[in-house]
């Protein structure tokens, strides 16, 4: 199989490649370039999606009827929980993906709260079963299981919690859960279920592999993202030719806006303000940027850091877990002048 050459390929079966970074301008990751993250092997999503549990109504709706409720557009950056395992000393077990399983895209679907409706949840449900179709062997489990995740009611009548079709202008493509997908600003990938199959409400907490087992810190599923800032140019261990230059890259919050980036051109010693691109918002990374007189040195170590507008920062050392989730340590850049 043929892949974009800004792809960096993890594993081709099940697929997984993240995006080159170093190549990325501008808010919106073109859809052959953003990074996928699968489990098993790709599934031909289903045309339809099946509405049941504790409901008053079970519902079964084409992706077509889906289609012609309202819709509302949003732009999204998505992150594996994952990403920047690989950053981790000792290494923990996982897909080692670097800083590049993340990306922002423009996202059309209908409000997961316009079918709930319908269906019309009783007052017992507490929770929203998600399951794709994607579905294999887990050695760890020692047996088959599909993917699915579990969402609290309250995020999933939220208005921007959406059934997803079209990205970045066109409809879905196999790789990012063609043909209906779940969208879950915000939140770590894992709740963005693909290939979306079946909405149960549930009345107790669901306990399924990827979300009690898999996901989850200290016994807690993992939701929001971490405020992190990452470099995406230059590239540790990159040569850079002596002169004045432009350190740049992204950053991103959960569902608080970015408010600033600090960079440090000495390792840490001092920190600068870097310039930030457009107006912070809900669920979007932040592009920003700052100038280095690279004239005076041989090496250097760069970082950058971040804060949202609930205060929230980095730690200057990953919080250490078993599965490696959740990496968001002030990322360490080490280049040489010549």
């Amino acid at each position: 199989m043929s892949h974009d050459a800004a792809l960096v390929v993890l594993s081709e079966e099940p697929f997984n490649a993240e995006t080159r970074l170093s190549g990325m301008s501008g808010l919106l990751v073109p859809t052959s370039q953003f990074y996928v993250r699968s489990h098993f092997a790709m599934p031909n999503g289903p045309d339809r999606v099946v509405v049941d549990g504790a409901v008053r109504s079970r519902l079964t709706l084409t992706v077509d009827e889906i289609r012609t409720l309202p819709a509302r557009t949003l732009a999204v950056t998505i992150e594996c929980a994952g990403n920047g395992r690989a950053l981790f000393e000792p290494p923990v077990r996982g897909e080692q993906w670097g800083l590049g399983a993340v990306g922002t895209a423009e996202w059309k679907g209908t409000p997961l709260r316009a079918v709930l409706e319908r269906a019309g949840p009783t007052r017992s449900a507490i929770e929203v079963l998600c399951a794709g179709a994607d579905a294999g062997d887990v050695p760890d489990l020692g047996r088959r299981a599909a993917f699915e995740r579990a969402l609290p009611v309250s995020k999933a009548l939220h208005e921007d919690t959406l059934l997803a079709y079209e990205m970045n202008g066109e409809p879905l493509t196999r790789e990012h859960g063609a043909p209906l997908r779940l969208l879950v600003p915000g939140w770590y990938g894992m709740a963005s279920v693909k290939w979306l199959s079946r909405l149960t409400l549930l009345e107790r907490p669901f306990r399924g592999f990827f979300q009690h087992d898999r996901y989850v810190i200290d016994g807690r599923p993992l939701t929001a993202m971490a405020t992190r800032a990452i470099i995406a140019w230059p590239q540790d261990g990159d040569v850079v030719v002596r002169g004045a230059q432009i350190v740049r890259g992204y950053a991103w919050s959960g569902e608080t806006p970015v408010l600033s980036v600090e960079v440090s051109l000495d390792g840490g010693s001092s920190w600068d303000r870097a310039d930030l691109i457009g107006e912070p918002r809900p669920y979007v990374w932040r592009e920003w940027s700052h100038p280095w007189d690279a004239r005076d040195v041989r090496a250097v170590t760069l970082l950058a850091r971040a804060y949202d507008a609930s205060g929230h920062g980095q730690p200057d050392q990953a919080r250490r877990n078993q599965l490696g989730y959740a990496n968001n340590s002030i990322q360490r850049v080490r280049v040489r002048v010549g």
